[in-house]
């Protein structure tokens, strides 16, 4: 099930960034120290109360070429579309404006939940000047203030109250996953090849697809799935979702709900940033991966035509040295009977549990092969690993100082255990503990 989404609405300089930096905490840095791996500030994780939610920064979305009034009323779009919850943002030090009022009426008819907080309010005596934004027909304003962090607990109360309840089930056996990638990598093109038919619009146009949609097939094996297509949104004749942050907005909820990724590159322009970036969110939320490279019938081969792409591909994307590659045609259905049974082999890579007893004795094998490091006269000791996940593999290992496992030593740790088993496809996460 995704996570809930709030998204921050408001005319420049209202303070969105900071608010959203507030609400998102600590959760918006990178958290794991591999190389390559990028994150877009836009969309960030937070938590309250015990509920996680995704995040919305509507204010990195770049529409600098629009007029400024346009620029604020794609926002207000944008968080219709994409958010279970908006907080609209304004500012006490110049009062109500003619945007405010314009976004509070797309926002009041949009039906969407609605909390309006009013920004700078820095001090006790200015919270009377907040009473002049009932004009704005969303009810009761909410005092703010982000560069001291005041009331937005009262802010994310109300948010929260917003939350749907129900869990979603899921069934069990299916496997759920999601193409990622740059518009007109040809995602809609393969899974209409995937599926046979004719499910979802093809267009040359980068981003024709209206909405992310949800197809439930089974493979020949009998193996049921759900894929879920991330392709954009498109309104009114405008897709203003081809700027790069808002298709990065999109596939991080499709990312949210798959147990498997594909990341879908064009074979014809090779490698771009946005995959990376887009392949990190991926890696970092502990994905499966399948990394499936595109119109490779367009290409004109020579003897190492697949060695030099995949050479390319393992130096670009260092940190998905675990992921495999497929080459396919979407157009000549070359190798896409390959696809399904690979995502049901990652699955099951990600659900993976390893018996302590074997785990330890890897673990063991490995100190041998390459004593554990020291540092200032200090050696490093490991006493005892277990998994305690899934969905990625997740080890625990007890050591003596947790300071001592440097990132080099826990990844030659994670290459010992790939080795041992069979983890194709799916990160695993080491996290060392100290003894009690």
């Amino acid at each position: 099930m995704a996570n809930p989404t709030i998204a921050i609405v408001g005319r420049p300089n209202v303070g969105k960034s900071t608010i959203f930096n507030r609400i998102a905490g600590e959760r918006i840095s990178i958290v794991e120290d591999t190389p390559g791996v990028t994150r877009d500030r836009l969309y960030a994780t937070g938590e309250w109360l015990g509920r996680e939610f995704s995040i919305i920064d509507t204010g990195g979305i770049d529409l600098t070429d629009e007029p400024f009034m346009d620029q604020i009323k794609y926002q207000a779009e944008i968080a219709i579309a994409e958010a279970d919850v908006i907080i609209l943002l304004s500012s006490a030090r110049e009062g109500v404006t003619d945007a405010d009022e314009m976004v509070a009426r797309m926002l009041y008819k949009s039906g969407k939940p609605v909390i309006l907080a009013v920004n700078k309010v820095d001090n006790p005596e200015m919270r009377n000047d907040v009473f002049e934004f009932y004009s704005l027909g969303l009810g009761d304003p909410y005092p703010v203030s982000g560069s001291h962090g005041i009331g937005l607990g009262d802010v994310l109360d109300e948010a929260v109250k917003h939350f749907t309840t129900e869990v979603e089930e899921e069934d069990d056996g299916i496997i759920r996953f999601s193409l990622i990638g740059r518009p007109n990598v040809g995602k809609s093109s393969l899974i209409n090849a995937m599926l046979g038919e004719e499910r979802v619009i093809v267009s040359d146009v980068a981003g024709t697809t209206r909405d992310a949609i949800d197809t439930e097939f089974t493979s020949a094996s009998g193996q049921p799935f759900i894929m879920i297509d991330t392709a954009g949104m498109r309104k009114r004749g405008k897709v203003y979702e081809t700027t790069e942050k808002y298709s990065v907005m999109r596939a991080m909820r499709a990312i949210d709900r798959s147990d498997v990724v594909l990341m879908v590159i064009n074979a014809e322009e090779g490698i771009r940033e946005y995959d990376k970036r887009i392949a990190g969110f991926a890696h970092e939320a502990g994905k499966g991966m399948v990394i499936v490279v595109n119109k490779w019938d367009t290409l004109e081969k020579e003897t190492n035509t697949m060695k030099e792409f995949e050479d390319e591909i393992r130096k670009e994307f260092k940190y998905l040295d675990y992921a495999p590659i497929v080459y396919v045609s979407a157009k000549t259905k070359q190798r896409l009977h390959q696809l399904p049974d690979m995502i049901e082999k990652v699955s099951m890579n990600q659900n993976l549990r390893i018996p302590s007893s074997l785990l330890n004795d890897v673990i063991m094998d490995a100190v041998a092969i390459n004593p554990t490091p020291t540092d200032k006269g200090r050696r490093l000791k490991i006493f005892y690993a277990t998994q305690v996940a899934v969905k990625p593999p997740t080890f625990v290992v007890f050591v003596n100082e947790e300071e001592l496992m440097h990132f080099s030593y826990a990844r030659f740790l994670e290459n010992q255990i790939r080795k041992a088993f069979t983890f194709e496809g799916t990160p695993i996460h080491i996290i060392a503990r100290r003894r009690k």
